[in-house]
């Protein structure tokens, strides 16, 4: 009888342990990108100088599972592209660059998140542009505090010419010399998200 109560209170508790080791199931939060706290910087280069700029955030959200970030997406606002002189602020908006009017959103959707330590992950997606999608990824650190997301990226490269934006690429344009325009521009993005 003895041996009958103790198997069975083993066999209780290992139900419990195998029970309580199976993790709860994590519940997805979705935290809305603030627009107007969210920045977005544009740099790039051509011979014997460049421009810089920036460009505003028109909605988006980061989802998080309670320990990570691992899915969102956001809209960019091609009209409100603006760059540290005027005049390349109008080109930039024609269809040799961005063509704002005929394509007035860009849209970056992250598909996946890598851990890579502290606060530090290795993010994938697709960014569209100009209708055209391409995948692109890049390191970024990602803090969660108090109901607030922040996510930080720097010197993420785009290559403009997959977005079949050519205007004086020495890819496509090879004898075009000092007047030539990087085919890539860097941007440094600061999403901040609340619940």
């Amino acid at each position: 009888m003895k041996m009958k109560k103790i198997f069975l209170t083993l066999s209780i508790l290992t139900g419990m342990a195998v029970f309580m080791s199976f993790d709860k199931p994590v519940k997805d939060t979705i935290y809305t990108v603030d627009t107007e706290r969210s920045t977005i910087d544009w740099t790039a280069k051509k011979v014997g100088g460049g421009h810089t700029g920036t460009i505003k955030i028109t909605s988006g959200n980061l989802v998080h599972n309670g320990k990570s970030l691992t899915k969102g997406t956001f809209l960019i606002n091609m009209a409100s592209i603006t760059s540290d002189n005027a005049r390349v602020t109008t080109h930039l908006k024609s269809d040799d660059f961005f063509a704002a009017e005929k394509n007035p959103n860009s849209k970056f959707e992250i598909t996946k998140v890598t851990p890579a330590g502290t606060d530090r992950v290795n993010i994938a997606g697709n960014l569209t542009i100009k209708g055209i999608t391409q995948p692109i990824s890049f390191p970024a650190t990602v803090k969660t505090q108090k109901g607030i997301i922040v996510a930080v990226a720097n010197g993420i490269r785009v290559d403009r010419t997959k977005y079949d934006i050519k205007f004086r690429s020495k890819t496509f344009f090879l004898d075009i010399g000092d007047r030539a325009v990087d085919d890539e521009f860097e941007l440094n993005i600061n999403l901040v998200a609340k619940k």
